[in-house]
């Protein structure tokens, strides 16, 4: 036990440094090496290399001269740049290095495409000539960044919101028009309706012509100035301030100032919304997608859960098919997840999603709505993974709750399901919610049944938004542990998703923290409730 606490907390610390440290604003590096050739970027990790004959030669004669350190090992750089460089870092030998420092001239500049740029501002211009340069620089950046940032808030909500909302009143008219005509009635009636719907088609096709006027003018105004950076190498690169996160000097922020900005890349990585593939921006979409998955779950489980292990402890007698169905139960616990993914697709998806489609959405077809991947049905799936759980942990809290107090309840007149509803389930609550946290512990972090069930690498709308029904269990999500999956094993960019990775590997594990001390702090006070009334 000693020896797994001490692994878990290595793990912690592992995973704490390397996901926290991901948003504190690094400083920057200049660093010549022998030959001349002079690098920029980050100092990302520190690697030993075998220290060869020479190596133990330099070592002895730096230890009489009273520098004791050794330079057998090589050092990581984030040297950005991407769309120069064609990578994002690289391996830089410390034996090669003749001096490194940090010239607070040095810009960090994060954009929407291609990674953060490293270089030197040299001025702000467009196409009237030279804005700003020198100090002034900055404060001009600050000024037009701050108005294409708004604009560029406003296109979002555009193309995101308005666009959606007149599409879905398009396709709705749509639909209407094609179950009309789908049920062979004839009568002006009919006819009378479908022009109407054809009318509101036309008016929502005006709405969207006129709201696409509307972002074309506002893309205009994207093109405004653009920022002259110095490379390393000496070349002036020209980046539109429009396609720009943030610009700031590492070198020369105080610690304070470096707090501050932590601050804001923390909730920019909480509340955002994922960009380059996953490897940037924010995780809001997977955390609310895991958030709301475990809650359908749990409420999909928590009540057969809690039936299955009353029927099985208070009402079913003692006998073959009872032993069977224990036998049962207790075996299913330990199929792999991967085998409830299967059963859930084609069960949950291709059948019952199948039969709704066909039965209440015959005019989209074949275009499914229900009968397809969703999280109601990734929900549902991983409910039957928990529900042995929450049966085997239910039935050892009924058992823990003493025969006395049914014989007692009995003796008071009351029947079989007045003493198990009000007297042993009450009881037995903390057992409950010990099947309900170790249920939501193993369904949290399942990944398996979900690639096969609703969850998609980038979801373009949240299950719940304002568009009525509000709830839309129909629709496929994001999940923490996919994300994960994804950038460990499917990112174009390995090197830059690890960051990443780490910081999302801190996220899920602090959901599921999160759940499980609320149920353990509901268990401790109906355990306390119930010893005060035992009193």
């Amino acid at each position: 036990m000693s020896v797994c606490i001490l692994l878990v907390l290595g793990l912690l610390l592992i995973v704490l440094t390397r996901g926290l440290g991901y948003f504190w604003p690094a400083d920057v590096a200049r660093v010549v090496s022998e030959s001349g050739h002079v690098t920029y970027g980050e100092v990302t990790a520190r690697e030993r290399l075998p220290e060869t004959h020479d190596d133990r030669d330099r070592n002895r004669e730096g230890e009489r001269d009273g520098d004791s350190a050794s330079k057998s090992h090589r050092i990581q750089l984030k040297v950005g740049n991407r769309d120069i460089y064609g990578q994002d870092f690289r391996w830089i030998d410390a034996r090669e290095i003749a001096e490194r420092t940090y010239p607070a001239e040095i810009a960090t500049i994060e954009r929407w495409q291609d990674g953060n740029f490293y270089g030197v501002p040299v001025r702000l211009e467009d196409e009237g000539g030279v804005i700003a340069e020198g100090e002034a620089l900055w404060e001009a950046f600050a000024k037009h960044h701050a108005r294409l940032s708004r604009i560029r808030s406003e296109l979002y909500v555009l193309e995101k919101h308005d666009v959606g909302a007149v599409n879905r009143r398009i396709e709705s008219a749509r639909l209407r028009i094609v179950a009309l005509e789908r049920n062979g009635a004839a009568g002006r009636a009919v006819e009378a309706a479908i022009a109407e719907q054809r009318q509101i088609i036309e008016e929502a096709e005006a709405d969207y012509q006129a709201l696409l006027s509307r972002i074309r003018g506002l893309r205009a105004e994207l093109n405004g100035p653009a920022l002259v950076v110095m490379t390393v190498e000496g070349d002036e690169r020209s980046l539109p301030v429009a396609d720009i996160v943030r610009a700031y000097r590492p070198n020369a922020m105080s610690v304070v100032d470096k707090i501050g900005l932590y601050a804001v890349k923390l909730w920019e990585f909480v509340a955002g919304e994922p960009r380059e593939s996953n490897t940037e921006g924010g995780i809001f979409p997977a955390i609310f997608g895991t958030v709301l998955m475990v809650l359908v779950m749990t409420v999909a489980v928590l009540p057969v859960g809690v039936l299955a292990a009353v029927y099985l402890k208070e009402y079913a007698g003692e006998g073959v098919v009872v032993s069977a169905l224990r036998i049962a139960v207790r075996n299913l616990a330990g199929v792999p997840s991967i085998v409830y993914g299967v059963f859930g697709m084609g069960f949950f998806i291709y059948f019952v999603g199948g039969g709704i489609d066909r039965l209440f959405f015959p005019e989209r077809l074949p275009a499914p709505t229900f009968g397809t991947g969703g999280i109601l049905w990734a929900s549902l799936t991983l409910a039957l993974l928990t529900l042995p759980v929450v049966i085997v942990a239910t039935e050892e809290g009924l058992t823990a709750v003493p025969q006395s107090m049914r014989e007692a309840s009995f003796a008071l007149g009351a029947t079989t399901f007045e003493t198990v509803w009000r007297v042993v389930v009450p009881n037995a609550l903390p057992g409950i919610l010990t099947g309900m946290i170790l249920g939501v512990a193993r369904a949290t972090g399942e990944v398996a049944p979900l690639m096969m069930t609703g969850v998609v690498k980038l979801a373009p709308e949240l299950a719940v938004d304002g568009v009525w029904p509000l709830l839309h269990l129909e629709r496929k999500f994001m999940h923490l542990g996919y994300f994960i999956y994804d950038l460990g094993f499917q990112s174009p960019n390995v090197e830059a998703a690890r960051p990443m990775l780490f910081a999302t590997t801190l996220a899920l594990l602090a959901i599921v923290f999160g759940l499980n001390i609320v149920g353990i702090r509901l268990r401790s006070r109906l355990r306390a409730r119930r010893a005060g009334s035992s009193v």
